[in-house]
């Protein structure tokens, strides 16, 4: 298949060119612009946004309390979501918690068997992204068997249970929790306070799971890092992501020591942290944000790139970048994140004729077109 288009992003640089896909790859990038099999004109062809920390997909799963639909459902109908934001690669944030029901270790297990069972339909790439809350004590041994079997692609190690404790005060937030865990508010402070007693088994519990990851060369994340001191603790575990960071000084660290840092795209599109934390574009602006993730709500990823280069901080391919390139180089993947022969052919096309509301055209994944939005093109393509 050959596809063209007037603006393609290669080396930093939106320029005309033709490109020959063959095998799932980037076969050949040609110099010029001349019409193919799939010719998007001047719409923007850019590399596919790999997402390495999304968990929207529990709203497909669990879209109202203690209400659930079959995981193989929420995981298809995630699968369109994703792709129609331009997302080619994603690696699903599925938190294993000390409570029960939602991120309960044998809803982990159901999530875990589906994805297996049907990856042949799945038309993103689709990976997992273990969040590991670290007072799981007792789900260790089965963690560990998952990250063994090769079912973990990333580990990461958050600590909730404070913040949890510190919001128990507030009945409304309070009962979400408990709703969440399928427990009443009572019995769900009961569990958080058994668990909380346990606090000296911990440290032993992330140095196996590290280890482990270490030994099967796992890309590990830490969550929500507090201070540099945090943040080194992790690193010197072997742990080089530092997602979300809370503060400057933290992020600062982080960058400084040679660690990726993630931070949320809805941070950027809605202009602020929904938590009161860290302002992501001034992270970005500041230099101390390498890698953007959609977190909670998948179409902010597009809209945040593209925000940060309406507003002059970054160049749209600078700000491309942190939404493919760098979390594909954090995740370990050197076969995309850009546009260059030899590496897989993913690609989102993008209209961006409305400022301030780019739309996804066409999504391409492995060299196969696998959602588009234009029918004109559509028409064109099977005229081709």
């Amino acid at each position: 298949m050959i596809v063209s288009s007037q603006r393609v992003l290669v080396q930093g640089e939106l320029v005309p060119r033709t490109i020959e896909l063959a095998d799932q790859q980037i076969a050949l990038v040609a110099e010029h612009h001349a019409p193919g099999d799939w010719d998007f004109g001047n719409l923007i062809l850019l590399p596919g946004i790999v997402d390495i920390h999304g968990d929207a997909f529990e709203r497909q799963w669990m879209p109202r309390p203690r209400v659930f639909f079959p995981i193989e459902l929420a995981l298809l109908e995630t699968d369109r979501q994703m792709l129609a934001n331009g997302i080619t690669t994603s690696y699903h944030g599925l938190t294993v918690s000390w409570e029960p029901g939602l991120r309960g270790l044998e809803h982990g297990q159901s999530m875990i068997d589906a994805v297996d069972e049907i990856r042949p339909q799945l038309r993103c790439d689709t990976r997992m992204h273990l969040r590991y809350e670290v007072f799981a004590l007792d789900q260790v041994n089965r963690l560990l068997s998952w990250i063994q079997s090769g079912k973990v692609d990333l580990i990461g190690f958050n600590d909730h249970l404070g913040m949890i404790e510190a919001q128990l005060g507030n009945e409304n937030k309070a009962g979400k929790y408990a709703e969440r865990s399928g427990l009443t508010i009572e019995g769900f402070r009961r569990r958080l306070m058994e668990m909380k007693s346990r606090a000296g088994e911990v440290r032993g519990k992330v140095e196996q799971v590290a280890a482990l990851g270490r030994e099967r060369n796992i890309p590990m994340a830490s969550h929500d890092d507090e201070t540099p001191e945090m943040r080194a603790n992790y690193a010197e575990l072997g742990v080089g992501i530092c997602e979300f960071p809370v503060d400057e000084v933290t992020a600062r660290s982080a960058m400084d020591a040679s660690s990726e840092v993630v931070m949320g795209s809805p941070n950027v599109v809605r202009g602020g942290s929904h938590a009161n934390r860290m302002t992501a574009i001034e992270a970005i602006r500041g230099g101390y944000c390498s890698i953007l993730s959609s977190d909670y709500f998948y179409p902010s990823i597009l809209y945040a790139a593209f925000r940060i280069a309406a507003e002059g901080v970054l160049s749209l391919a600078d700000a491309w970048k942190l939404v493919s390139e760098n979390p594909a180089r954090a995740a370990g993947l050197a076969d995309r994140g850009r546009i260059a022969p030899g590496l897989r052919a993913d690609f989102v096309v993008v209209d961006d004729s409305h400022p301030g509301h780019p739309r996804v055209a066409a999504t391409i994944t492995a060299g196969e077109i696998v959602y588009c939005a234009e029918p004109a093109l559509l028409k064109k393509a099977a005229s081709a």
